[in-house]
């Protein structure tokens, strides 16, 4: 590590603090998303950044196994946003053959009247 001073000590928690405030507007975002997208990159932004308040928190306390915690939570972080986006997708995908068949169901339906409206 390096040499702990008074200084380098209100640094980190000045640093700490600031990533506390912007894990906190990233969840504001997170839950006020008007898409999708915008949710999943809130969530992918709030793991980035608790991933370093963890290693700044490992560098003030000199403690060198809350790195391979941040590691950890690196790969958890990473697979949650993953999966969020595959379900997301999924979903999508859904919707959208949903509204096609809808579609296709008043287009016939309105072929059919036409037709019988030419027949007459």
């Amino acid at each position: 590590m390096f040499p702990k001073t008074e200084y380098s000590s209100i640094f980190l928690i000045c640093c700490m603090i600031a990533l506390a405030i912007i894990i906190c507007a990233c969840l504001v975002r997170a839950v006020m998303g008007p898409r999708y997208t915008d949710r999943i990159v809130a969530a992918n932004m709030i793991g980035t950044k608790t991933n370093v308040f963890v290693c700044l928190l490992a560098v003030f306390l000199g403690e060198e196994f809350l790195v391979d915690v941040g590691l950890i939570y690196s790969m958890l972080s990473f697979l949650a946003v993953a999966v969020l986006s595959k379900i997301i997708i999924t979903r999508h995908r859904i919707d959208h053959k949903s509204r096609l068949d809808r579609e296709g169901a008043v287009l016939r339906e309105n072929r059919s009247h036409e037709e019988e409206a030419s027949k007459e």
